[in-house]
């Protein structure tokens, strides 16, 4: 199979927001699915892995748009794994335009390209949690896939450097509809709930240009999510969140995420 995997979506009227173009949070819910399409296709994803007691867990994300697709607009998320090591693997995505004829979008030499995103992905032991030998996998089938010649313009991942002075600007508690497939909260809930930490009134005069994500620790639904926001070096919006442990555990905040937001 080819190393790159390409899948059409549409920006649904109900995935989008009041401005008529899709949400940010689904979009990367159709990255994080092209992600699996193309695991699963070759060799390595989720339904082989839990199989064998193992399954992918995402470390890191980030998603920088010129342009978000439009109601109704068709577009591909192409991705591609960059490398592959011992326990984790960068995977890269690109969201370009679509027409209703497919052969136009894969000769043509130029497509419209919306934007890029980045990730790493870590496997681990479902029983356990701890890391997995992703190279022992299936023969290490996944080295069969990398590819280092497609070109991703954004900037690589960087650290969210934050100091303990951030001020806690919202406390929610998570339910049924945060939790995913592994029983933890969703990858993509983290995102949304940042996102509403903004009025209204600031989207109407800016647009969402990166978000950027690292997952620290899981999360559980019934867990309280803490929000402390500043500013960083580089004047740009940074984010953690924190779950409080249950008295047993000793009562104290540890956290499970950080992410910093670009607006222009």
């Amino acid at each position: 199979m080819d190393k790159v995997g390409r899948y059409l979506d549409m920006a649904e009227p109900f995935h989008c927001d009041f401005s008529h173009r899709l949400f940010m949070g689904h979009l990367g819910n159709h990255m994080l699915n092209a992600a699996d399409f193309h695991s699963r296709d070759r060799g390595f994803g989720m339904d082989y892995l839990n199989s064998i007691n193992k399954t992918w867990v995402l470390s890191r994300l980030a998603i920088e748009m010129d342009e978000m697709p439009l109601q109704y607009e068709k577009f591909y998320v192409e991705t591609w794994v960059e490398s592959a090591m011992r326990y984790f693997t960068n995977r890269n995505f690109r969201v370009v335009a679509a027409t209703d004829d497919s052969t136009l979008v894969t000769q043509h030499p130029s497509p419209k390209v919306y934007g890029y995103g980045r990730s790493i992905w870590a496997m681990i032991d479902t029983e356990t949690r701890q890391p997995c030998n992703l190279l022992e996998v299936n023969n290490g089938s996944i080295l069969e896939y990398v590819e280092k010649e497609k070109e991703n313009p954004m900037a690589k991942l960087s650290r969210v450097k934050m100091d303990e002075n951030a001020e806690l600007v919202r406390t929610i508690e998570t339910n049924y509809c945060d939790v995913d497939i592994n029983g933890h909260i969703n990858s993509v809930k983290y995102i949304e709930h940042v996102l509403d930490l903004f009025s209204l009134e600031w989207y109407k005069e800016h647009m969402l240009k990166r978000f950027d994500i690292a997952y620290v620790a899981e999360s559980h639904g019934g867990d309280k999510l803490s929000f402390y926001r500043e500013k960083d070096e580089e004047d740009e919006l940074a984010f953690k969140i924190r779950i409080t442990k249950l008295p047993a555990d000793g009562g104290e905040e540890t956290e499970v995420c950080r992410s910093k937001v670009k607006f222009v």
